[in-house]
């Protein structure tokens, strides 16, 4: 490794930063932005937490950004859904930077065809779910679905010393169907909130493919990062173009997600599977009641809650069922390997 190597990698960070800013600069300079700062200022401290949590879990900054501005002030969902996409594709993609310079370990394979299914997936949740879908059943649909999520992962980490695993062992063409069909409903998700591609391969790797979350975690971060920008592009260059709110907001938190990101991917590098997932837990529960509390409750939104929660909770649990059966199959198969291999040395 030469010494311009050395620094890329000893300071990913600051060299991500400083090329997006530069960018920034030339946009802001040229567009004269300067003023969004004195109307959107809130949510550059939105997303100085967003995205630290986007490079830290499973959770894009969209995560945040969506039932924070859609519950707490009151934008329309597919503004804040536009601007998740937006922003993502910064600050994500720069802790993807951090991650590759960190030589952080992630599953390539899943980031390489969950992600065709992605392109595809946020194509149709922007153009044919979306526009079915009210602003409340679409803030109510995003904060079910994490809590199902949420529900399997507590489920199987019960057991602290479970087996895991660093990559998806015995990989074999079904396995690429499956990072696809998955990419695809992932896809829909973030075509639909601005993020659901990452936590629904995360969700695969970690329930179904036994991957520690130590991998997962930078692996989807990866692929929200792609998706993001596919869908930014999409929607900017093929379905009507951005809301023009969404644009404001990007520019005020541009300069900050380029940080905060990467800062949570560096941060997250050593610390363990269980905090990553206490972490989530926490999260997620704090935005389900917050749904719960400023959202106008009433008999329909109460039923589609508890059945998006009731599909996301058997969704997740057959995930997690499947890892348990094919743990068991890759464990007799190695047992076997081994005592083919005995007989054979005698």
């Amino acid at each position: 490794m030469n010494n311009n190597d050395y620094r890329i990698t000893r300071h990913p960070i600051l060299i991500g930063a400083l090329i997006v800013w530069a960018g920034w600069l030339v946009l802001m300079i040229s567009g004269d932005h300067w003023r969004f700062f004195k109307t959107d200022w809130f949510m550059s401290v939105t997303m100085a937490f967003g995205s630290f949590i986007a490079g830290a879990t499973s959770e894009g900054g969209g995560a945040v950004a969506f039932p924070v501005m859609t519950l707490l002030f009151g934008i329309k969902p597919h503004i804040a859904r536009d601007f998740s996409l937006m922003i993502q594709s910064v600050g994500m993609m720069a802790a993807t930077f951090t991650i590759i310079c960190l030589k952080i370990p992630v599953e390539w394979r899943a980031i390489l065809y969950a992600g065709i299914g992605g392109v595809i997936g946020v194509a149709i949740g922007i153009d044919v779910i979306s526009p079915l879908m009210s602003p409340a059943y679409t803030k109510i649909f995003f904060t079910s679905t994490w809590l199902s999520f949420a529900a399997a992962l507590y489920w199987i980490n019960r057991y602290h010393d479970r087996e895991v695993h660093i990559a998806i062992a015995n990989f074999a063409p079904k396995h690429i169907i499956v990072l696809i069909v998955i990419g695809v409903i992932g896809g829909a998700v973030s075509g639909i909130t601005g993020s659901g591609l990452d936590i629904v391969t995360f969700s695969l790797l970690v329930l179904s493919y036994r991957i520690n979350e130590k991998i997962a975690t930078p692996t989807s971060v990866v692929l929200m990062g792609m998706n993001a920008l596919a869908g930014f592009i999409w929607k900017e260059g093929f379905s009507g173009g951005m809301a023009a709110d969404a644009w404001q907001y990007w520019y005020v938190c541009i300069p900050i997600v380029v940080l905060g990101a990467p800062a949570g991917a560096w941060f997250i590098k050593n610390r363990s599977r269980l905090f990553i997932a206490g972490f989530l837990y926490f999260s997620v529960v704090v935005q389900y009641i917050a749904a719960l509390i400023i959202l106008p409750i009433n008999s329909r939104l109460i039923i589609f809650s508890l059945s998006v929660l009731a599909i996301g909770v058997l969704f997740f649990h057959q995930m997690s069922r499947f890892g348990e059966r094919r743990l068991v199959w890759l464990n007799n198969n190695k047992l076997n390997s081994e005592l083919i291999a005995v007989k054979k040395l005698k």
